[in-house]
């Protein structure tokens, strides 16, 4: 029998998805025929107007839910509207995640928390409340999004890389807790994405060391992606819906680079 990548009949939650990453990710699994709850921590007229455009945009059915992150009750809270709106969750992308960089004595401890209460324990919290409905289902998928980062490490970046290390491990140990049930558990880590976000940075960069765009995109930013391109938000997306299909059913607790080669070095 063929597989396809065909979506249609599940439902998706992705977390900080908005813009970026997450949005992309979203546009592929609506487009793959998934209903699909977007998440960010605002709550502004253009985040519902984002959700009503990628459902005008797709087909599919869209909505937005306001929840922040750092939050376990509205981490658990998410899951349940999405499935109150639009049926059981068995599609799970944990994608919420923010970044602080500073030397370990200088790094408050403030942002310690916060990166570790959005990067990871968000990710326990939706997945707790998720994986009920996937085990009743007899399927389900979760994907976090990684990052290099959780395969490798950087200076400066005691937080976020402690962070995405601990959310690999989490999806081995969820992988195992579903391989009789349905389900599946992976983490992509992605290295340089091309998001608004990253790209306008690009400018500062290019003042900062006095180089072109190609120079800093090179010597800079994509120093450690020997590939010398971006990872693009569509990769992400396609990434995950194949992850999501039924093409990848056997794959489970795996970290999946989409780095250009970076964690090769």
């Amino acid at each position: 029998m063929a597989l396809t990548l065909d979506l249609s009949g599940h439902v998706a939650v992705v977390t900080g998805s908005t813009s970026g990453i997450g949005l992309g990710i979203a546009r592929s699994l609506a487009q793959a025929g998934a209903k699909v709850a977007l998440n960010s921590h605002l709550g502004r007229e253009e985040d519902y107007k984002i959700a009503a455009d990628l459902a005008e945009e797709t087909g599919s059915e869209v909505i937005y839910v306001q929840a922040d992150m750092s939050n376990g009750e509205a981490c658990v809270k998410l899951v349940e509207t999405a499935a109150e709106k639009l049926g059981t969750v068995d599609i799970l992308v944990n994608n919420a995640g923010i970044q602080y960089v500073a030397p370990v004595e200088d790094f408050p401890v403030s942002k310690w928390d916060a990166i570790m209460a959005i990067n990871l324990s968000s990710a326990f919290h939706t997945i707790r409340a998720a994986v009920p409905g996937m085990k009743e289902k007899k399927w389900g998928r979760i994907i976090n999004i990684a990052s290099a980062h959780g395969l490798t490490a950087s200076p400066y970046k005691s937080a976020y890389v402690s962070a995405k290390h601990g959310l690999v491990g989490l999806t081995k140990t969820i992988a195992l807790e579903l391989a009789e049930c349905g389900g599946t558990c992976n983490a992509i880590c992605p290295g340089y994405v091309l998001t608004p976000l990253v790209e306008g940075q690009i400018p500062d960069q290019m003042k900062a060391h006095n180089m072109s765009r190609e120079d800093v995109i090179k010597n800079v930013m994509l120093e450690r992606q020997p590939t010398k391109d971006f990872v693009t938000v569509e990769q992400m997306g396609t990434f995950a819906v194949f992850l999501a299909s039924e093409a990848g059913s056997q794959i489970t607790g795996a970290a999946l680079p989409a780095d250009g080669g970076w964690t090769a070095m």
